[in-house]
C-alpha cells in the first residue's frame, strides 16, 4: 500500500465534503418521504374539504413535512446552496407545507404533568 500523500488538512475537507453530501441525500429522501404520505393521505381522502376527525393525522403530516423540509433547507444552506425557489419547484412542496417550514411541534398534552 502506498501512503496517502495529501496534507492531512485536505483529507478533512475530503471527509467533511462527503458527511455534508451524505447528510443532504438523507434529508431530501426524508422530504421526499413526508410529502409522498401527505399526498398519499390527501388521495385517499379526496373529499373538498377534510373531516373533522381526519384534520389532526393531517396536521401532523403537514407538520412532519414541514419540519422535514426545514431540515433540508438548513442543510443545503450549510453547504452553500441558498436558493429554496428551487427546492419548493423541484419537490412540488405544498404552500402549508412552506409556511409551518421551521416551527417546532406543540408540546404533547399526553401523559404525566409536570410536578404532579
Amino acid at each position: 500500500m502506498s501512503p496517502d500523500l495529501r496534507p492531512p488538512v485536505d483529507i478533512l475537507h475530503y471527509e467533511i465534503v462527503q458527511e455534508q453530501a451524505s447528510a443532504l441525500g438523507r434529508m431530501g429522501r426524508t422530504l421526499e418521504q413526508t410529502l409522498a404520505q401527505l399526498r398519499a393521505f390527501d388521495a385517499a381522502h379526496a373529499l373538498p374539504e377534510t373531516p373533522a376527525a381526519m384534520q389532526p393525522a393531517r396536521r401532523k403530516l403537514v407538520t412532519a413535512a414541514g419540519q422535514a423540509l426545514w431540515m433540508f433547507v438548513v442543510q443545503r444552506e450549510a453547504t452553500g446552496l441558498r436558493d429554496t425557489r428551487h427546492i419548493m419547484r423541484t419537490y412540488n412542496v405544498p404552500a402549508e407545507v412552506q409556511l409551518c417550514m421551521g416551527l417546532a411541534p406543540a408540546p404533547s398534552t399526553d401523559g404525566a404533568k409536570l410536578g404532579s
